[in-house]
This record gives structure tokens, C-alpha cells and sequence, in this order.
């Protein structure tokens, strides 16, 4: 090969890992690093395409119960364990037909692009509250869920189904925990 052609390559191919490189940072930066699910900024985009798209879509919210005692009472790493344990639930409750998010801490959030094509609400609740072992111990969950159909909203806007999700979810947790409204 000839010194031109490779000095005229040396760039480009610079330039191509240099691009590489860039896209695995983003795509890493739009994911949880606990738990690999979409982090906020990386389901928000997907998530208003599906709400664009899909007349049948549900929102929902998902916010651990109590979730300071486990950490407190059985240390980070088991909290973490609970963390990892209901984002695998939840991304398997959506699998296929939504996204799942961990919006921080301990909240979730999942939009599905029909409810039809999930196992159910009850199949949800039953599997957010099945308790995490970790080092031999079972510790208990809880979760409280809040659900939106955006069908029936005024406007199908992400914004708006989140926010009644979220009323929702609320509405549960002042109920008593163990429990999700809206269902499915």
C-alpha cells in the first residue's frame, strides 16, 4: 500500500473509533449500571414514540414500599439485591411489548404498547411482591403501582399519563401498601 493512501486512512479510521467509542458512552449513559434498564433520558425517547404509536398504551409507576428499612435494617447491598430484583421483574412483565425504566432510587417506571400483550396486573403485584433472598434471607417487598391507559386521556401526551400514573400510584399508597389502582 502506499504512504498516501494509508495516511489518508489513518484519519478516518481514527475519526471510526473515535465514533465507536462515543456511542457505547451514550448508550451506557442511557442505562442504570445496577440494574441495566433504561435509565430516565434513555426510556423517555422511546417511550413517547410507543405513546405516539400505540392507541392501547399503559403507563405505569412503580415505587418500592418501605424501601429504607431494608436498606437500614439489612445493609446496601441487600437493598441493592431488591433494586435488581424488581427491575428483572418488571423488564419481564414488559418483555417484548414495552419499556421498563429505573427513574431513580427506588422507582420504576414501564410503558407496554397494549396491556393485552403483558400477563396482567395480577401477575405484576404477585411478582413485585415476592420476596428477594439475598445471603440466605428472604427479604420481603412491596411495591405500590399506579396505571394509566392513555386512551383514556383528553390528549395522549407521556406527560400526562406519568403524571396520572403517578396520582395513582399515591392514591395506593394512602390506601395502605401491597397494592396498585388502575388496573390493567
Amino acid at each position: 500500500m502506499e504512504l498516501p493512501v494509508i495516511a489518508a486512512a489513518l484519519p478516518a479510521l481514527g475519526w471510526a473509533l473515535h465514533g465507536s467509542l462515543l456511542a457505547r458512552r451514550l448508550s451506557t449513559a442511557r442505562r442504570d449500571p445496577l440494574t441495566g434498564l433504561h435509565t430516565r433520558a434513555g426510556w423517555t425517547a422511546r417511550a413517547e414514540r410507543i405513546a405516539t404509536r400505540s392507541p392501547h398504551a399503559l403507563a405505569l409507576l412503580v415505587d418500592l414500599d418501605d424501601f429504607k428499612a431494608v436498606n437500614d435494617t439489612h445493609g446496601h447491598p441487600a437493598g441493592d439485591a431488591v433494586i435488581t430484583a424488581t427491575a428483572a421483574r418488571l423488564a419481564e412483565w414488559v418483555s417484548g411489548h414495552g419499556i421498563a425504566a429505573r427513574l431513580g432510587g427506588d422507582e420504576f417506571a414501564a410503558i407496554t404498547t397494549d396491556p393485552a400483550n403483558t400477563p396482567g396486573a395480577t401477575v405484576l403485584h404477585e411478582a413485585l411482591h415476592r420476596p428477594v433472598t439475598y445471603r440466605g434471607l428472604d427479604i420481603p417487598v412491596a411495591a405500590s403501582v399506579g396505571f394509566c391507559h392513555l386512551s383514556d386521556l383528553p390528549v395522549r401526551t407521556l406527560t400526562d399519563a406519568l403524571s396520572a400514573a403517578d396520582a395513582a400510584m399515591y392514591a395506593v399508597k394512602g390506601r395502605g401498601r401491597r397494592n396498585s389502582t388502575r388496573r390493567p
